[in-house]
Parts: C-alpha cells; structure tokens; sequence
C-alpha cells in the first residue's frame, strides 16, 4: 500500500493506492464539500424541460442545486419510479444553461429504495462530453449533498454510499463514495473504486 499526491485542475489531493489480490484499489480524497443556493424558479424549470421532465419526476421538497467537492456538478434528485435510463436530453438547452450558470455537468440521479445506493447520469455537453458513463467528481458531491439534505441514514460519523452509473450506455459502473460527517453535515468526501484500462500513457511522479 501507498499514498501519492495528485495535482489537476481541482486542486492537490491524496490518493492511497491498496494492493486487493491480484488487482489495486485507488481512494481519491475530493475537496472540502460545498454548495451553492438553491437555483431559481425560472432556472430550475429550464433543466427539468431540457432533460424532458416534468416537476412530477423531482423528489419532492428538495432544491435542484450546485454542489462541489472540487468540481461542481448540478444535483438533479428525482423519485425512484422516474425512468432514468430512459433520458434524451436537449443538449444545446443544457449547453445554454452551463453558461447561466457557470457549472457544466448536470447529474440527474435517484436513491434506491431502503438501500445506500443510486443511479445517476452525467451530461456534459458544454465541454464536449454529451454523456460519461461513470464520474467521480459527480458521484462525490452527491454524497456530501445527500448528507447536506439528511435523505440517508448514517452513524453521525460516516455515510457509506455506492453510486451506480453507465448502466443506459452500456458500460456500468460503481463509485464507492465516504462521506466523513460532523455535526450532520458533509465534512470529507473520499471515493474509491475499481477500473478497467482503456488506455496507457506516461506519468510523472515527484518524490
């Protein structure tokens, strides 16, 4: 086992590297969690519309909102009977809205029923990225604003989720998501998880 320091557009981070077999599992802690208000009336409306939604398909009670552990990510909750393999969205609508308000991934995603687990969708179309089967900077934020809006259980320490994710694209995924909590609100978020190799490259590490 090892731990490394990992530099990008979202900052410096620590990942702890842990041999598990014959293969390697990777923890990535994110940045401290963060949100933004609640989006508008008018704004919210416009990303129900452009993913072919009705207010009928949204949770109930809860914002659609801005959350960041480094990376921001519109969180879009809808009810477990919406029918999330199924969205087409309008991706010039969601273009368009990216440069209202200043975030370009919107992750639709609902909870299992009575389980620590959800499935979620990441589009992206302002960056070129119409939709990424499996994304760790969208699933990471969504446990911080879970705990941010108390909709899972947890020991007032820890919420321990696993986010689903590709299942419509053919390429499933699971994000393995630690929410560190004090004073029931979202203190640290770790991800971790398995991966396949697509492709290899060189890669610089200073000691």
């Amino acid at each position: 086992d090892c731990t490394v320091w990992q530099t990008s557009l979202a900052g410096r981070h620590r990942d702890e590297i842990h041999a598990e077999q014959d293969d390697y599992r990777i923890s990535l802690e994110q940045g401290t969690p963060e949100f933004e208000p609640p989006l508008d009336s008018e704004i919210r409306a416009a990303i129900i519309a452009a993913l072919h939604l009705t207010e009928d398909d949204m949770l109930p009670g809860l914002p659609i909102q801005v959350a960041s552990t480094g990376h921001s990510k519109v969180m879009i909750p809808l009810k477990p009977g919406a029918d999330i393999d199924a969205l087409s969205p309008n991706l010039p609508a969601l273009t368009a809205l990216s440069q209202i308000i200043g975030c370009n991934g919107f992750f639709p995603f609902q909870i299992r029923p009575g389980k620590n687990e959800t499935d979620g969708r990441m589009f992206s179309p302002a960056i070129g990225i119409v939709e990424d089967p499996v994304t760790g900077n969208a699933n990471g934020p969504m446990g911080a604003w879970l705990v941010h809006h108390n909709l899972m259980a947890h020991d007032g320490n820890m919420l321990r989720v696993q986010g689903h994710q590709g299942r419509a694209l053919g390429r499933d995924g699971v994000v393995d998501v630690a929410v560190t909590v004090r004073n029931n609100q979202p203190e640290k978020v770790t991800i971790s998880g398995s991966a396949v190799i697509l492709f290899h490259a060189e890669w610089a590490i200073n000691l």
